[in-house]
């Protein structure tokens, strides 16, 4: 049985808390939030117990594991305190918005040899982890293009783009990640370019909310990655793969597969799932599943601190390209 502190009660958070109630192998034992009461409805539902600190979560011997659901900026000092605490981590993406911090965070728990796992959790959607498995298995020949598709069903509030870092280190960071696990090699070069299409304000924080970025990997393979803040339909989240052989696609699942004919339509669809929770929420409910199965065995994670690492790299590295409207090449040396 490993025993969770989780930190962050938000709505991600509770999802996460509800994962680990789920899990016959796991038991949530605490419940950390600067938010009291959010705290207490999410530990009251599980039968866990409300921390004072993190300090005191982190102090009970038999807690195995942390999930950190909180705020990006809280992110380095969880994971810090939470290695020299001897616990296994499972953290939200992403690591942080900083690449010194991010780098000065791997110099400091070096020598814990605890478990980190970063939450890219669209590794674990069924359908974009077969494109994976079908281009590693050679199904498609030699992989020549990889595109992704990722839209928000509307513009988060302002309080989240201030705090974002920008569009490419919060929302574009799933697909860089994305684009490392079906590659499967390094991308070395990034060129970026952006617009302003939903909303003015957007403009006033130097961000985009519809952005492009096209990479070139190592073999020369070449991905195309386009993003956008407002989707009218529901939440897009679509992947193909084309290679010398042929294509895979993984398609957006819908909440029923219901089909209306009528005067206005025929073999008309309902809407995409909304966003993230919905669309994702067997991809989250996998990740952690296998989090606690890894654990427990003693194994090391499949997604680790290096991913969110090289993810965070690429982020730059497309800021760096959109801001010179130069082609940037990746460097994944430590700064």
């Amino acid at each position: 049985m490993l025993k969770f502190a989780l930190f962050g009660a938000g709505r991600i958070g509770a999802m996460h808390a509800a994962n680990i109630a789920a899990n016959p192998q796991a038991e949530l034992a605490w419940v950390f939030d600067v938010n009291k009461d959010a705290a207490e409805k999410v530990a009251s539902r599980h039968g866990a117990r409300t921390a004072a600190s993190i300090e005191a979560a982190l102090a009970d011997a038999s807690v195995g594991a942390v999930l950190i659901a909180s705020s990006t900026d809280t992110h380095v000092p969880l994971i810090t305190a939470s290695a020299r605490a001897g616990k296994s981590i499972l953290c939200e993406k992403p690591i942080d918005l900083d690449i010194r911090k991010v780098e000065q965070c791997r110099r400091d728990i070096a020598g814990s040899k605890v478990p980190v796992q970063i939450g890219f959790n669209r590794r674990y959607d069924a359908t974009h982890r077969a494109v994976r498995q079908a281009v590693a298995a050679g199904e498609i020949g030699t992989l020549e293009v990889l595109i992704i598709t990722s839209r928000d069903p509307e513009l988060a509030p302002m309080p989240i783009l201030q705090g974002s870092g920008g569009i490419f280190r919060d929302m574009t960071i799933h697909d860089f990640d994305l684009a490392r696990f079906i590659l499967g090699e390094e991308p070395v070069e990034v060129s970026a370019t952006g617009s302003v299409k939903v909303d003015p304000v957007v403009a006033t924080l130097n961000d985009y909310d519809t952005v492009m970025v096209t990479m070139k990997a190592q073999s020369g393979a070449l991905v195309h990655i386009n993003n956008s803040r407002r989707c009218v339909y529901g939440y897009d989240q679509r992947v193909e793969a084309f290679g010398s052989k042929g294509m895979v696609q993984s398609d957006n699942p819908m909440p029923n597969m219901l089909k209306r004919s009528g005067a206005a339509a025929t073999q008309a669809l309902g809407p995409l799932h909304y966003f993230f929770i919905e669309r994702y929420m067997q991809a989250y409910l996998d990740e952690l599943n296998e989090f606690i199965d890894r654990t427990n065995k003693g194994l090391p994670p499949t997604v680790d601190f290096e991913d969110g690492r090289k993810a965070l790299i690429i982020a730059d590295a497309a800021f760096g390209s959109i801001r010179t409207g130069r082609t940037v090449s990746v460097n994944y040396g430590p700064t």
